[in-house]
């Protein structure tokens, strides 16, 4: 009787092993096909039914990347999180470890995902995965448009990639925000020609120019009162726009900039991305 048992017990284990292997290879066909609700359901239904745990790992980390695909950031996180505690070595935790800090980065908690980051690269256990650590750490800045940064950790990697030069390219594209400040304080009209807005630049030139001669000429001829007027509600006007002027479109000019880096990263650059 005793050995009756025992095989049935054997033969149903065998045939719950086979089932769940087959529930968790059509759970991944429906990931694969970009069906990730679904995929979401079959594996849900796989962790209820594999007691034995064998696919809680892979389960939990096609879950978070079901939910990251659909745009569910912190969903995404709560699984792979998930993921961690069913990691059975430390590259599956390493594994699960990166797609937080990835689903970080793509809701834009660029602080989040600098500090898990810190704690990947202040654990000894990861210090043969420097590379992957710094590859975050750029994009990290990247993402925080901070470029010089970003370029500082590309280059720490010895297996290099083309981002430490698109970081660099995208840093010395950028306007300096300052030049165009001052240039407008002095020459008012300069700062927005720097920025190539040179219609606006000469109109501002001419303006400033033309309502400073006003001012001048009305405390000339001892019509102080008009001159004193014209400045505070001409001159000053059309002298402090200038300046407001010439840092918007440094800022407007710097996003042109990042967005097309952007852009060229999310539709040509064919690296791992967050």
């Amino acid at each position: 009787m005793k050995k009756i048992i025992i095989i049935l017990f054997g033969v149903i284990s065998i045939l719950n092993a086979q089932e769940n292997k087959q529930q968790y290879e059509y759970a991944v066909s429906l990931f694969n096909n970009e069906k990730y609700f679904d995929a979401i359901t079959e594996f849900k239904r796989l962790l209820f039914f594999d007691s034995s745990g064998t696919y809680n790992f892979q389960a939990y980390i096609y879950m978070g990347n079901s939910y990251k695909e659909g745009g569910h950031y912190q969903d995404a996180i709560n699984y792979f999180v998930e993921a961690e505690k069913s990691a059975t070595n430390q590259k599956e935790l390493f594994n699960a470890k990166v797609n937080v800090i990835r689903s970080n980065l793509l809701r834009g908690s660029y602080l989040n995902a600098k500090r898990l980051i810190l704690k990947l690269d202040n654990d000894p256990r990861y210090d043969s995965l420097k590379d992957e650590i710094n590859y975050w750490y750029g994009w990290n800045y990247m993402m925080e448009d901070k470029w010089d940064s970003a370029a500082f950790y590309f280059n720490k990697m010895k297996n290099k990639t083309e981002l430490e030069d698109l970081a660099r390219k995208t840093q010395d594209e950028k306007y300096n925000k300052y030049i165009p400040k001052i240039m407008s304080i002095f020459i008012p009209g300069s700062g927005q020609i720097y920025t190539g807005n040179y219609l606006s630049g000469l109109m501002s030139l001419g303006w400033n120019a033309l309502f400073g001669y006003l001012t001048v000429n009305s405390i000339i001829e001892n019509r102080v009162f008009d001159g004193v007027m014209i400045a505070n509600f001409l001159w000053l006007r059309f002298y402090t726009g200038n300046i407001e002027n010439s840092n918007d479109f440094v800022e407007e000019k710097n996003r042109e900039i990042t967005n097309h880096t952007y852009l060229y990263l999310q539709d040509t650059y064919n690296g791992i991305k967050p």
